[in-house]
């Protein structure tokens, strides 16, 4: 049973940068499939970036180039690092695991509990 624990989010301006982390419970997301997903006032949640257990990352187009998802070296804790932020990147966002990547945000997948950024212009 993995657990996910969030953190690093807050208020920034625009242009400015933020590190979100997800730790999980054991050293575990070496072997699994990691996601990012937001939710923005309004809106419905959507995938920002995914990090397989091997292989490579993705990215949604609105936040390529910008954005870099990555792990530790002992695998228990995911980080999204969000440069050049811009206030449409408000929302809450989640981290979220499964044992392989087209299981991510399904039922077969876990949770964190949300962590909310706001970028303010």
């Amino acid at each position: 049973q993995v657990q996910l624990v969030e953190s690093g989010g807050g208020l920034v301006q625009a242009g400015g940068s933020l590190r979100l982390s997800c730790a999980a419970s054991g050293s575990i997301f070496s072997t699994r499939a990691m996601g990012w997903f937001r939710q923005g006032p309004g809106k419905q949640r959507e995938l920002v970036a995914t990090l397989p257990s091997s292989g490579n990352t993705n990215y949604a187009d609105s936040v390529k180039g910008r954005f870099t998802v990555s792990r530790d070296k002992a695998g228990n804790t995911v980080y999204l690092q969000m440069n050049s932020l811009k206030p449409e990147d408000t929302a809450v966002y989640y981290c979220n695991t499964a044992l392989f990547p087209f299981q991510l945000g399904g039922a077969s997948s876990t949770w964190g509990q949300g962590t909310q950024v706001t970028v303010s212009s």
